[in-house]
């Protein structure tokens, strides 16, 4: 009787394996047709799109359009990063704060030369930069503005001079000078939320202060070369161990191509990287699984404060609440970042999946965010029904 029970319990196992294998196949399938028709749409010249499921047991890659030559996009292209850079620079600091040479309620004038402090937060007549602490910078809560895209008091921000400059390289200590030159800060330090690429700017100096050698280096040493990361570099400023098949996927602003040109380098610590849909896949597995920061550090990159509807800021990690944003939808949480390039890097804790990818298209933001929600959709129906006997 034992003998016919484990018989018929290893019948059913297998059909039930079979039928599993049968939904893994499906989902596969309506991913595709989802990240075709997606790319497909107008705007978009190409993307990549990556999941890593471990729930599932899934992986796939997918790509889609062509270079400017005609050449086809491929699964393993490389492509800017946008500001998925903030990641990696958080766990640098995070990593610092292990090692005892740093704190997140520490000033951050502490770490940097009164010549890049000096007057650099004046809110309502009084200089407020040395209550700016480093969990402030980390977290978009110091109060000053974005160099990027804020509007400075007379001329343009970075966005709009990086066209009017193509070929012009920046160095850190001129965006920091572009910065002061001409922006004002907006409230008091840790009382608001304003994202700002300049708190990075800043973070990177504290990094290479402490460090003392070039940002692009430590990235290498403290996390792409240990975690076998051989497509990623810092985009202008250093080669990756082992150059990929093809060059750097070209991204688009509306119309406009400009991943040739040089005042990209005004993206640094903020956002300066580039790097593969796998690698960006090992990055995230390496940090939620422990191989980057300890557990204690990953729950402290992780103290949200709210952004905007249904999304919230940590440090250098951003949270969205799927069920805050659409309440007939499942509660499922993507914990990330996102770039203005359309880019991207999402866990799910939920479904135990990571998604990588980019649509290299700035004005795909909000769009690259649907299609992710989409994609989360089809992975947990595929779990309930793996669930069910």
């Amino acid at each position: 009787m034992k003998t016919r029970t484990l018989y018929i319990f290893l019948i059913a196992m297998s059909f039930f394996q079979f039928l599993f294998a049968q939904d893994i196949i499906k989902t596969e399938k309506k991913l595709d047709s989802l990240f075709q028709k997606t790319a497909g749409k107008q705007m978009i010249q190409n993307a990549l799109f990556r999941v890593d499921s471990e729930a599932l047991d899934f992986q796939k890659s997918w790509a889609y359009g062509q270079f400017k030559n005609g050449k086809k996009v491929e699964t393993n292209s490389p492509f800017h990063t946008a500001s998925l850079g903030k990641t990696f620079t958080a766990v640098i600091i995070a990593q610092l704060v292990e090692e005892g040479k740093l704190d997140y309620d520490l000033p951050m004038f502490q770490f940097l030369p009164d010549s890049i402090t000096n007057g650099l937060h004046v809110w309502e007549g009084k200089d407020w930069t040395q209550e700016i602490t480093i969990g402030h910078l980390l977290q978009h809560r110091s109060g000053l503005s974005d160099y990027f895209e804020d509007q400075p008091k007379t001329g343009n921000n970075m966005l709009e001079v990086a066209f009017e400059k193509p070929d012009k390289f920046w160095t850190p200590q001129e965006m920091l000078d572009f910065y002061k030159a001409g922006f004002q800060a907006r409230f008091a330090p840790g009382t608001d939320y304003h994202y700002t690429d300049t708190e990075y700017l800043l973070l990177g100096l504290i990094i290479e202060a402490l460090e003392q050698k070039p940002l692009h280096e430590v990235f290498q040493e403290r996390i792409f070369w240990p975690l076998g990361m051989i497509h990623t570099s810092m985009h202008l400023r250093s080669q990756p161990l082992e150059e990929s098949a093809t060059h750097m996927t070209e991204i688009y602003f509306g119309k406009a191509e400009v991943s040739s040109m040089k005042s990209l380098s005004s993206d640094w610590a903020g956002g300066g990287l580039r790097s593969t849909t796998e690698d960006i896949s090992i990055f995230m597995k390496a940090l939620f699984e422990g191989k980057l920061v300890d557990t204690k550090s990953l729950e402290g990159m992780q103290n949200w404060t709210p952004a905007s509807k249904g999304t919230y800021y940590g440090y250098g990690l951003m949270q969205w609440r799927i069920r805050e944003l659409f309440p007939l939808l499942p509660n499922l949480t993507l914990i990330g970042h996102h770039g203005f390039t359309g880019a991207f890097m999402y866990y799910c804790p939920e479904l135990d999946t990571y998604l990588s990818g980019t649509f290299n298209q700035s004005e795909f933001q909000k769009g690259s965010v649907e299609f992710l929600i989409k994609v989360l959709m089809e992975l947990k129906k595929t779990k309930t029904d793996s669930q069910t006997p």
